[in-house]
Parts: structure tokens; C-alpha cells; sequence
């Protein structure tokens, strides 16, 4: 899955998140929280919530046309969209499909990649492959999700935590400068699904009266089992990536970080030895956006300046499955 050539690189960056800003304060209103109580354990201040008429594809699509707009790539040259979301328009078909309609891209393939908050490293490194053997040329990869839809707002372990947001990227073939993706790398750890997980609307537990009522179509989450996990997990796949690319964490100019909790990522970069000043963080302004919090992170440090061509960039996630990864990009 790691190979030193770079096959496809990052042509161009897109993110896109919802005018709505719902903040901590608002959440007091909502549930028995406060803001220094969420800022403390999260480091979040405030999120991003679609308007009623929203869909997981509208997001997608905003953040898609900036990306192809940076890249300078039309809809027609795309040759594949990846969708990372566990929160599509309906069940069936998929968000990528949608996305494609709107667009006005060809009849190519374009499908959902279910990773959670791992899903736009899941799509990138799928992306990857297709370019890399040769197979495809210009491909789309698009990490959203309208969280805000899919929470239990009176349970204030989780309703603070998630927030909408749609992030795109355009990869390419990679030139001869060394310039592209690295090394990715993914891994899935079975025995917690039931520590993220969302109970009913699928083949075990249909969707019910009963079950509605009772939240059952909502995120649950097992808070202490993910932090225990992810800080060891993006530690052992980031370092991976390096050790793919031969590479050492200080031939690191930024780290893009899946933007969960703050605490999180500052014990990441702790054992990574990395400075904490080196990691690209928004999670006080969006929250967790899940798949789309690693491509609006990085489209924002691409947009200001920070992230520069020929910079190596790290980036890692971990979300429900339990699934994480890891990619090494030098943009």
C-alpha cells in the first residue's frame, strides 16, 4: 500500500461548510453542558450545522467545484468520484451519485467509501491505486457529512462533539518532481464496532416508532474506549507512513490531523515528536467533521498559505469500525 514514487498527486483542494454556526453558549441552551466544559475536554468552541434544505450532496458539491476550480480540471475530465460519508442524501443510491448528477461529470464510476472519520484517507488511498497503475487519470475524492442529522441532541456526551462540513480533493497523475502521494496506509480493528456505532436503520434493527423514539437511529459512542485507542492507533499508522517513504517525522513540514479532540492530537504529536505548532487545527471553529474534517483542514492551509508546493504532509484519522489510517503527501 506505501511506495516511495509518488503514482498521483493532489492537483487541487475544495472545502466547503455551511453558513449556520452553532456555538458552546447555544449548546448550554440545548443540553446540560457549558462552554468551558467542552472547550477543556474538546477544544472545540463552535460548528458548522446545514440549513434545513441541505443535503450531503449540496456540501459535497460546493467543496468539489473548488477543488476542480483549483485544480483546473472540468467535471467532464474526471475519470472516478470516491465518497467518503456515513451520512449520504439516502441510504441508497449513493451520495457519489448524486454528486455526479450535479456536476455534470460523464457516466464514470463514482461510489460511497463507509470509513467514518477515516473515510476521505480510505477514498484517498482507493484514489490513489487507480491512478497509480495507470488505470484513471483525473479522480475526485470527497470526504462530507451532515452529522447534525445523525446525533442525539439531548445526549451531551456526543451532541458536542459533531459538526457539518464537506472537503474535496483532485488527484492526478504525479509529475517526475517527486511531488504526490507517498504512502498510505489503512487498518480496521473489529472488535470495537459496537464503541461507535449507530443501532438501527440497517438489516440487524430495522427503523421503528419505537426506535426513533428511543434515538436508536443516532450516533452512540463509547467516549473512553475511542481516546484510549486513537492516540496509540495515529501514532502507529502515521509513523507507518514514514517508515513506508523512509522518511523521519522532522522531514515533516505539517501534520493534518483527523480534528476530533484536541487532546488527542496534542498526545499524537507528543509521542510523534512533532511540534503541536506543526499541526493544522480548525477544530475550535468546525468540530468534528468526520470524513470532511482532514480535507477542509488541509484546503485551508493550502488557501492561506501555510501548506506550500513541495511541502511533505502528514495526515491520519481514525473513526467508527474501528477503522484509521494514514497518508504521506508531498504537495
Amino acid at each position: 500500500m506505501g511506495a516511495m514514487r509518488p503514482g498521483s498527486q493532489i492537483l487541487g483542494t475544495g472545502a466547503y461548510a455551511p453558513e449556520r454556526v452553532l456555538t458552546n453558549r447555544d449548546l448550554e441552551k440545548m443540553v446540560d453542558t457549558s462552554d468551558e466544559w467542552i472547550r477543556e475536554r474538546t477544544g472545540i468552541g463552535e460548528r458548522r450545522i446545514a440549513a434545513d434544505g441541505e443535503a450531503a450532496s449540496d456540501l459535497a458539491l460546493r467543496a468539489a467545484q473548488r477543488a476542480l476550480e483549483a485544480a483546473g480540471v472540468l467535471p467532464t475530465d474526471l475519470d472516478m468520484i470516491i465518497v467518503g460519508t456515513i451520512s449520504p442524501d439516502h441510504p441508497m443510491p449513493a451520495c457519489a451519485a448524486y454528486l455526479q448528477r450535479k456536476l455534470g461529470a460523464s457516466q464514470i464510476p463514482s461510489f460511497d467509501v463507509s470509513a467514518a472519520c477515516a473515510g476521505f484517507l480510505y477514498g484517498l488511498s482507493i484514489g490513489d491505486q487507480f491512478v497509480r497503475t495507470g488505470a484513471l487519470k483525473r479522480v475526485l475524492v470527497v470526504g462530507v457529512e451532515l452529522l447534525s442529522r445523525i446525533l442525539n441532541w439531548k445526549d451531551r456526551a456526543t451532541c458536542v462533539l459533531f459538526g457539518d462540513g464537506a472537503g474535496a480533493v483532485v488527484l492526478g497523475p504525479a509529475d517526475d518532481d517527486g511531488r504526490g502521494v507517498l504512502s498510505t496506509k489503512l487498518h480496521t480493528d473489529a472488535s470495537l464496532t459496537d464503541s461507535l456505532y449507530i443501532p438501527a436503520g440497517g438489516s440487524r434493527e430495522r427503523l421503528t416508532a419505537e426506535g426513533i423514539a428511543a434515538q436508536r437511529d443516532k450516533v452512540v459512542m463509547v467516549g473512553s474506549d475511542i481516546f484510549k485507542i486513537a492516540v496509540k492507533n495515529l501514532t502507529g499508522a502515521s509513523r507507518a507512513a514514514l517508515e513506508a517513504a523512509g522518511m523521519a517525522p522532522d522531514s515533516v513540514k505539517w501534520v493534518v490531523p483527523h480534528q476530533a479532540n484536541l487532546r488527542i492530537i496534542a498526545n499524537v504529536a507528543q509521542r510523534l515528536d512533532i511540534p503541536l505548532e506543526r499541526f493544522v487545527l480548525n477544530i475550535e471553529r468546525y468540530g468534528n467533521t468526520s470524513s470532511a474534517s482532514i480535507p477542509i483542514a488541509l484546503d485551508e492551509a493550502v488557501r492561506d498559505g501555510r501548506i506550500q508546493k513541495g511541502d511533505t504532509v502528514l495526515m491520519c484519522a481514525l473513526g467508527a469500525g474501528i477503522s484509521w489510517g494514514s497518508a504521506l503527501v508531498r504537495m
